[in-house]
């Protein structure tokens, strides 16, 4: 315990020095520090922790973070920003370390994660103006984006005369009855299209400037299985001894895992409701609203309740969770997406329930506008944090293949 509490008051001595941790020229006091990319304060923090968690490793198993940190003999800007990501904010390192505050040594990885996490997406945003986004995606400014949409939806559908005149089964027209008799199909299309392109553009580029920076290598087969299988089974969210995280005190539970399981795998299956109507439609030549039990309904109605289910959960822990154990500045961003994604599912459901009411033009504006006002800000709230995972595991795993070899750190 002795030798390792001095090889940890070494690497803080290193991480304070001048140059600090992050420069590979630290390490001799001959050599002049030129630093390439400064280091944020938040990452400078993460360095300096990584540097005693690594004099320490006594976590060594609970996670990938680790592992890849043991990879490294210094952390630099692209090293900090990789494992910041790595991190799946579970806990168990916090709980179990014994230099957590009120030690001296102030070891807190899944807070210090967590801020330089922000600095990423925002850093990384497309278009760059648009970062400062991940700093105001709040509660507030959610919801007030979706019932501005949904609000807009609603009065241009009653300027229409279709909101308090619709009659269930009755033909607007020749050529369009049901939904489509209150938004026309092409105008659905173009609307969703230009969101979710640009969503998904913004997101692309983002994530690959990301992949770009931590010089992540060629992936091969194997480690993309891999990566792929951490990411569908959320593997690291099982504290590294298979009972889960720790959330509201020292227990652990693999509640939060389970959650996050009906939010992905909810979202997929809504997802995959879209692209059969879309199937039906162009392919078959059949309109919405289509049968109860066909596929389309089927798999939307499933991917409603998880979308209630997983959202509802992780609300209910992030009211609960120790402050200490995250960036508190994010919890509005991770609150206006969990409601964003409650809201959706809500609407969704009822416009299920009552589209052969006459209601159903004023369930589906709002519906629309809803999820309008989710797709409109994946590219800048929490969503981005599964995507920027996403291809830290996959360098995680390239990283595994490579052997054992220790890495001075990136600039």
């Amino acid at each position: 315990m002795q030798k390792i509490e001095a090889l940890a008051r070494e690497a803080q001595q290193l991480a304070d020095s001048p140059g600090g941790a992050g420069h590979s020229s630290a390490r001799d006091p001959r050599s002049k520090v030129i630093p390439i990319v400064p280091l944020t304060r938040n990452e400078t923090e993460v360095a300096r922790q990584m540097q005693i968690c690594n004099a320490c490793r006594y976590c060594e198993g609970f996670c990938a973070v680790f592992p890849a940190m043991t990879r490294r003999l210094e952390f630099g800007k692209a090293d900090v920003n990789y494992l910041a990501n790595l991190c799946h904010n579970c806990g168990a390192c916090y709980h179990a370390c014994q230099y957590a505050p009120p030690h001296e040594f102030a070891v807190n990885v899944p807070q210090a994660m967590a801020k330089v996490r922000l600095e990423t997406y925002t850093e990384y945003a497309w278009p760059p103006v648009m970062g400062a986004l991940y700093k105001r995606n709040g509660l507030t400014v959610s919801l007030a984006l979706a019932a501005g949409l949904a609000l807009f939806l609603l009065l241009g559908t009653a300027l229409a005369g279709s909101l308090f005149d619709y009659r269930p089964g009755a033909q607007a027209s020749a050529q369009a009855s049901g939904f489509y008799a209150i938004f026309p199909h092409n105008l659905l299309a173009l609307i969703f299209g230009a969101v979710f392109g640009f969503a998904a553009l913004a997101l692309g580029i983002g994530v690959t400037r990301f992949w770009r920076d931590v010089s992540a290598g060629t992936a091969s087969a194997p480690a993309i299985v891999e990566a792929t299988r951490n990411v569908l089974g959320l593997t690291y969210l099982d504290g590294g001894h298979g009972d889960g995280c720790n959330e509201a005190d020292d227990r652990f539970t693999l509640a939060r895992r389970r959650f996050h399981h009906f939010t992905f795998y909810g979202f997929m299956l809504c997802f995959a409701a879209t692209v059969v109507a879309t199937l039906y439609h162009y392919v078959l030549g059949e309109e919405a609203p289509y049968p109860m039990l066909s596929v389309p309904v089927v798999l939307g109605t499933l991917g409603g309740l998880g979308l209630l289910i997983g959202p509802a959960g992780l609300l209910w822990l992030n009211l609960r969770r120790d402050r200490a154990r995250g960036d508190a500045k994010q919890r509005p961003m991770d609150r206006g997406f969990i409601a964003l994604l409650l809201l959706t599912s809500t609407t969704g459901l009822a416009l299920l329930a009552g589209r052969d009411t006459p209601a159903m033009p004023a369930l589906l504006a709002t519906h629309l506008g809803v999820v309008v006002g989710l797709f409109a800000t994946l590219p800048y709230g929490k969503f981005a944090h599964g995507i920027y995972r996403s291809a830290a595991l996959l360098k995680s795993a390239i990283e595994k293949r490579r052997g054992s070899g220790l890495q001075a750190g990136a600039d």
